[in-house]
């Protein structure tokens, strides 16, 4: 993957000129640390759908949480809705409302910089970059509305996954563990969780998942014989989701996400995320192992064979 990360030196650059403007300082991923707290989530897009009047705020929400989030253009909006149901109990919306905080939070810190940014990298003529500033413009689109007043910082997202995941969400409970704050930090919590992400055959849980299953599992005790440790694994987990049934398709949540805030783009505008794994950040002899470690994660096991990381 490494070979992929070109255009983020080019966006770099293009930061720093916005940092000479004043602006506020680097973009962040979500799940990135915030020296800031933050105010409650939920709270702030609540406060401002009801300073709408109901007319304006649509009706209801798509029976398909998921699906309603990944082909809706308008996340503010839709986050709005999402609020209201999660006030009222709806333990999918509490979920899928940290879900539009995750995608939209480098948009929200400063939209105006964004665009700029995005703008300057739409003058460059790299392959790579073409796809990161469609990317960015795609995300700059479905986001409009958000600001730094909505306050989308990490902490934001974790009270909101904190709140989704004692309601009983398990995708939120797995993302916790991802971010660094599981509920419970003792070893048997942490095994136990992910034997549950893999007996859910969740899709949204395996994604959730997935980071926390990666490099930063090496050595782990709690991710002994699962498949963990690596860059390669965190792959994995994507992957199997997938095929359990996420959206991976070119535009996708994931796909712009990896492209949007981390240069990680694909050259092939049709790609998705499985084909862009096994074709351009896999190399040709690993293509085998990544292909057990997605096999077993689908099996619903945790043994893999000799050799992986643990």
């Amino acid at each position: 993957m490494l070979l992929l990360l070109a255009p983020i030196a080019l966006l770099a650059a293009v930061s720093w000129q916005h940092g000479s403007r004043g602006g506020s300082g680097p973009e962040r991923g979500p799940g990135h640390a915030e020296a800031s707290a933050a105010p409650r989530p939920v709270m702030r897009v609540a406060s401002r759908a009801e300073s709408v009047s109901m007319g304006a705020v649509r009706p209801g929400l798509p029976l398909n949480r998921r699906g309603g989030f990944e082909a809706e253009g308008d996340l503010y909006g839709y986050a709005q809705s999402l609020s209201v149901a999660a006030r009222a109990g709806d333990i999918e919306a509490n979920w899928m409302l940290s879900r539009v905080y995750d995608y939209c939070a480098a948009y929200a810190n400063d939209p105006l910089g964004y665009d700029v940014d995005s703008r300057a990298l739409g003058r460059l003529s790299s392959p790579g970059v073409v796809a990161m500033q469609a990317a960015r413009e795609r995300v700059s689109h479905r986001c409009t509305g958000f600001g730094p007043s909505d306050g989308l910082t990490a902490q934001q997202l974790a009270r909101q996954r904190t709140d989704a995941a004692l309601a009983g969400n398990l995708a939120a409970e797995a993302a916790l563990l991802s971010q660094g704050q599981p509920l419970d930090p003792s070893v048997t919590y942490r095994r136990d969780l992910v034997q549950r992400v893999l007996e859910s055959r969740d899709p949204e849980a395996y994604l959730a998942l997935s980071t926390a299953m990666g490099a930063a599992a090496n050595g782990d005790d709690a991710y002994r014989g699962f498949v963990a440790g690596d860059q390669f694994a965190e792959l994995a987990w994507q992957v199997a989701a997938c095929r359990l049934g996420l959206d991976c398709g070119p535009g996708s949540a994931l796909m712009t996400s990896y492209c949007a805030n981390g240069g990680i783009c694909s050259q092939d505008a049709s790609q998705d995320f499985g084909s862009f794994v096994l074709d351009a950040a896999v190399p040709r002899q690993g293509a085998r192992k990544m292909d057990e470690m997605i096999n077993v994660l689908l099996g619903g096991a945790h043994e893999v064979s000799s050799g992986e990381a643990s």
